[in-house]
């Protein structure tokens, strides 16, 4: 049986349409429709439930070298109030989940993880932790809203004082308040956009809710669900497990070099990345110039055989054009390079094209 965030009833409210995902029963879309909402993204603004993240706290004296052994990533300069991105591998190299690092004080880390991968991810970090720190689970008494798009800090500062609301993107506010209602801020999100995403209290979601809608209102600030924010991501090339990346699949193939520090001197996975050497399989995004819009898991081929397979793909409502990202053979790797995606059994042809697709203008 799927569970519920605390905004269950106001999704009802604002008619969204509710779907399984994740074990939760979120919102796909609202009445507006997915198009509408990922314009509003690009153009406005949108507000996001995603109090089905996972929250956990790594807390205690070796809270650090744990988070350094479980981790790609090298957090020893990260500073308080900053944000950091990581993958998390397995002995093989393979992704078991990528996740962000907030840095609340010495010894003091909460790890946002994905949904569904959130008991997996809690198993995983108390079976392979070091001594000297503890892991909490604390994701059933948090409620998450994302609020993305260019007027986002215009809609935040109607609610929230300037001290309360961070200035540097991957940076966040510990003990903020926004419409009274005690919140982490961060300046995050998952969207391409300019956003902030706001942790408080499981009941204080739905308050939380209508204090951002009703300051957003008459800037164009609408409710966005589940299909909006899979489109916003794409278009802007980031990464989703289960999709770019997986326990096969490591964080070099998947284009995530630039969280991995093998300079380290150990964590999870180290040995295996470096004995695979120089990936031989490489994520690409792909435009299509054929007809036809390419989805997920689909095969690439290219000189007759095939080279790859898709792992997230669309027709971009921003960019006006259907895109794919993929993982192929380094040789196909470079933008330019011809290749067919397999629809249904027909051919469509495409090029590889440099990625983000989409990159706002600062």
């Amino acid at each position: 049986m799927e569970l519920k965030t605390a905004l269950y009833e106001t999704h009802l409210k604002y008619g969204g349409k509710m779907v399984p995902f994740a074990g939760y029963l979120l919102p796909v879309q609202y009445g507006s429709g997915i198009i509408a909402e990922h314009m509003a993204v690009r153009q406005k603004c949108g507000l996001f439930d995603v109090s089905h993240m996972g929250e956990v706290l790594c807390q205690g004296p070796a809270a650090l070298e744990n988070l350094n052994h479980l981790l790609t990533n090298d957090f020893t300069s990260l500073a308080d109030g900053r944000v950091r991105y990581s993958p998390m591998c397995n002995e093989q190299g393979g992704v078991v989940d990528d996740l962000l690092v907030y840095r609340i004080q010495e010894g003091s880390y909460l790890l946002v993880v994905n949904a569904s991968n959130k008991d997996k991810d809690f198993a995983w970090m108390q079976a392979h932790q070091l001594p000297g720190a503890t892991f909490t689970d604390i994701s059933g008494t948090v409620s998450q809203l994302a609020l993305q798009g260019p007027l986002a800090r215009e809609i935040l500062a109607r609610v929230a004082d300037p001290k309360d609301i961070p200035e540097k993107y991957y940076s966040f506010v510990a003990r903020g308040q926004a419409a009274g209602i005690p919140c982490l801020i961060s300046k995050t999100g998952y969207t391409g956009e300019d956003g902030y995403e706001l942790y408080c209290a499981w009941a204080d979601g739905p308050r939380l809710w209508e204090a951002l809608m009703d300051a957003g209102r008459e800037l164009g600030l609408i409710p966005c669900g589940l299909g909006a924010r899979d489109t916003l991501r794409l278009e802007a090339a980031m990464p989703l497990y289960g999709h770019e990346m997986d326990d096969t699949v490591t964080p070099l193939e998947a284009g995530l070099d630039f969280a991995v520090k093998l300079q380290k001197p150990e964590f999870v996975g180290r040995q295996a990345l470096l004995d695979r050497g120089e990936p031989q399989v490489v994520r690409v995004g792909l435009q299509v110039t054929g007809r036809g819009i390419i989805r997920e898991h689909e095969p690439v081929f290219a000189d007759g055989r095939q080279i790859g397979h898709t792992t997230s793909g669309t027709h971009c409502p921003y960019l006006g054009r259907p895109v794919a990202m993929a993982l192929v053979e380094r040789a196909y790797a470079q933008p330019g390079q011809a290749v067919e995606a397999e629809v249904r059994g027909r051919r469509v042809a495409a090029e590889v094209v440099p990625l983000p697709f989409y990159k706002r203008e600062k």
